[in-house]
């Protein structure tokens, strides 16, 4: 799905764009969907980081740890 928008964008970053070779459309499309994934992977490393931090966590899956040796043949 696309939406089309009408933009105003300084003369140096047209040109900028323009130098590209392909569509405008299509290199601010491909800039902002990197953009968008850069700040995905930041905020998802910050949940990590967070998460690697929280004692309540480890906590409960020290708990839970004990039932991967329980046994059960993981194949049935």
């Amino acid at each position: 799905m696309t939406t089309k928008i009408s933009i105003t964008l300084d003369d140096e970053v047209v040109r900028f764009i323009d130098s590209q070779g392909t569509n405008r459309s299509k290199v601010i499309n491909d800039f902002l969907q990197k953009i968008k994934k850069e700040q995905l992977q930041e905020a998802l490393k910050a949940a990590y980081i967070d998460q690697n931090q929280d004692p309540n966590l480890w906590s409960e899956f020290k708990l839970w740890e004990c039932t991967t040796g329980d046994g059960l043949d993981a194949d049935e």
